[in-house]
């Protein structure tokens, strides 16, 4: 009855003093760490991992020394199989810990509450889907280990190393799906296609990348709505993403309008509208004819923003202007259908009338009048599209 006793007591003691030195260690990192990111994170997150682990050791240290007097006994080797398998748990919920402190730390040093954050978002991207597959795999050994501790579980090995193969086949064609998108998954991670809080178009639906698995994508929509899809979808099917390159796009806003409608006037007018706001970063601001068919003629107000959400706030608000300014400022061309009733032959005087002859003089196009020239961003753009050893005439 002493031995036992003795035993609890040597336990307890262990216990205590693993609490104790790992609690002393703790406060000593808060206390250092308050300018370190590392120690910051290591204090708060491998804290309760430490604690735990260092206990378990040492009781199971405490445990092992102070029962010599039951070598051979079935309670004792019971007691440690269970100590020992508690130390691995612990060791691998710590290892976990210091893995999560570590991708902490480094996505701390890129910032993703700035304009041009695309390179933290896909340092970002990468660091949480290498978390989750870190995770996956030291679960996997952590049961492989524990597994090898019994001794039945080692005398299959050989029969389940023989048949692993055919098992290997019938797990491939019964998880193709599910292996599918984990492939798919870390190939997005890490071919840059798309990443967290990226912009983008798909099934018809415009939202932003929220969470991405390596099973699933989830993409919330503009109305908070939720759109879940596989990974493999990304892989397999187009879509667009609007700030894969930077934060920045162009946007369109599209008019209808009468013939008579002073071109030159409202792209004056499209001008000093983004001048005057925020949302307009200053890089595009296009007025052109499009089109010229069915009795009217189509006019495109090309303006750019710093991000998909200014861009969807400045394309209705040229939207508004616009759709005022023709109404307030000129009527006359606002869309209209024109009817004709007179001598079909055309020889009443009003039907006909000889337009005189304008001199000819070279007409300056002004650079809000040109979307692939007039400025830096336009003749980056043409050479983008066009190339830059092609002739100026080509690209005009």
């Amino acid at each position: 009855m002493h031995s036992y006793l003795v035993t609890v007591v040597a336990a307890l003691a262990a216990a205590a003093t693993a609490v104790v030195v790992v609690e002393v260690v703790h406060r000593l990192i808060k206390r250092w760490g308050r300018r370190s990111v590392l120690l910051t994170e290591l204090a708060e997150h491998a804290h309760r991992a430490a604690q735990v682990a260092a206990t378990v050791l040492a009781v199971q240290f405490a445990i092992r020394f102070s029962t010599g007097y039951a070598v051979g006994t079935a309670w004792r080797q019971v007691l440690l199989h269970l100590l020992v398998l508690a130390v691995i748990a612990a060791t691998a919920w710590l290892v976990t810990s210091l893995l999560v402190v570590v991708e902490d730390t480094a996505l701390a040093r890129f910032r993703v509450d700035v304009p041009d954050n695309r390179q933290a978002r896909r340092v970002r991207t990468q660091v949480v889907m290498l978390r989750r597959v870190t995770i996956v795999v030291i679960v996997i050994l952590t049961v492989g280990v524990m597994l090898m501790t019994f001794p039945a579980v080692r005398g299959i090995g050989a029969g389940v190393l023989t048949s692993a193969g055919v098992v290997g086949i019938v797990a491939a064609l019964a998880a193709q799906s599910l292996l599918g998108n984990l492939f798919a998954g870390l190939q997005l991670a890490f071919s840059d296609a798309v990443r967290l809080d990226d912009v983008v178009v798909v099934e018809g639906e415009w939202g932003r990348i929220e969470e991405l698995t390596l099973t699933y994508v989830v993409v919330q929509i503009w109305d908070d709505r939720r759109l879940i899809l596989p990974t493999s979808y990304f892989i397999s099917t187009p879509f667009q993403n609007w700030t894969r390159t930077e934060a920045a796009v162009l946007g369109t806003a599209e008019f209808e309008v009468d013939w008579s409608v002073p071109v030159q006037a409202m792209r004056e007018e499209l001008r000093r509208l983004v001048e005057g706001t925020e949302l307009w970063d200053g890089r595009v601001c296009v007025l052109q004819v499009t089109d010229a068919t069915g009795g009217m003629i189509k006019i495109r107000a090309l303006v750019s923003a710093g991000s998909a959400g200014a861009l969807w706030d400045l394309r209705c608000l040229v939207r508004e202007h616009l759709v005022a300014w023709v109404r307030d400022h000129r009527p006359t061309a606002m869309p209209r259908l024109r009817a004709e009733v007179g001598d079909g032959a055309g020889t009443l005087p009003w039907q006909w009338v000889r337009p005189a002859r304008a001199p000819r003089r070279h007409a300056e196009v002004p650079d809000d009048a040109r979307l692939f020239g007039g400025s830096d961003d336009g003749e980056a753009r043409s050479e983008a599209f066009v190339g830059p050893e092609e002739p100026a005439q080509a690209r005009h």
